[in-house]
Parts: structure tokens; C-alpha cells; sequence
């Protein structure tokens, strides 16, 4: 029985020491979130569709940095190389992955600055007609050590 008891310790110790010597072994740490976006303007609609960014979406971002549920926010132009591209970037950057779980604080910021929840409806309806959203994704930072 006590060589049974001392299978099984060395063998626990052999996991947490494999993975303690994994963790410290790493050559990265994780760092920051960041969403993307890639928006398609629509003939005609840039200059309406910078006014928006420059009003409400800048508003918004600027009172979601001041409630510190994001850490900054862009808007790149890029060079579409065919019909089907995007021609802006849109990218907020968040601390880690546990600050994209805060919605119901993100909604209230939101209801503060934008409205009640009809009237964030119907802005996104206007802003249809003046982009096209063509996709998102998340990325995270690989801090190298």
C-alpha cells in the first residue's frame, strides 16, 4: 500500500513540475486583445461615412476608454486591391480576453451615449446604406519575453 501511495505522489509531482517547468519555459507571454474590422464604404458615402466615425462611433469609444472597458481604438484607411476589399480598418484594443465579457457595462455606455436601444437600432440601419461590413476577427498580442 505505501509503495502505491508512493507511485502515485511521484507521479503527481512529475505533472505539476512538467508543468510548472512548461510555464516558465515559454517564450511568449499573451498581451493584448484586439478586434478588427473590415469595412467596405460604398460609392460616395466616404466622407458621410468619416462624419459618423468622427461623431458618434468617436464618442462612444472615447466614453468606453473613459469606463476603461477598452484601451484604444483606430481607424485605418487601406488600399483595396480589388472590389472586394476593405477600405477601412476599424480596430479596438482591449486588455485581454476577460474585458470582452463586459457587455452589460458596454451597454450602458452605449445607452448613455448613443440612446435607447431603438435608436442604436436605427443607426445601424443608416449606416447600412453606407458601408459594408465585410468581416472581423480577433487577434492577441504574443508578447515576446
Amino acid at each position: 500500500m505505501k509503495t502505491l501511495v508512493g507511485i502515485i505522489i511521484a507521479s503527481l509531482l512529475s505533472v505539476f513540475s512538467a508543468t510548472a517547468g512548461a510555464q516558465e519555459s515559454s517564450s511568449y507571454k499573451n498581451g493584448v486583445v484586439i478586434s478588427v474590422s473590415y469595412i467596405k464604404i460604398k460609392p460616395g458615402k466616404f466622407d458621410d461615412y468619416m462624419a459618423f466615425l468622427d461623431s458618434d462611433y468617436k464618442a462612444l469609444m472615447e466614453a468606453n476608454k473613459k469606463a476603461g472597458l477598452i484601451l484604444s481604438y483606430s481607424v485605418f484607411s487601406a488600399q483595396a486591391r480589388n472590389p472586394h476589399e476593405a477600405d477601412v480598418i476599424l480596430t479596438t484594443t482591449f486588455a485581454n480576453m476577460a474585458a470582452l465579457d463586459r457587455d452589460t457595462e458596454a451597454d450602458a455606455v452605449a445607452a448613455k451615449v448613443l440612446g435607447a436601444q431603438t435608436a442604436q437600432n436605427k443607426a445601424i440601419v443608416d449606416r447600412g446604406a453606407m458601408r459594408e461590413v465585410l468581416g472581423s476577427e480577433l487577434i492577441r498580442e504574443l508578447v515576446l519575453k
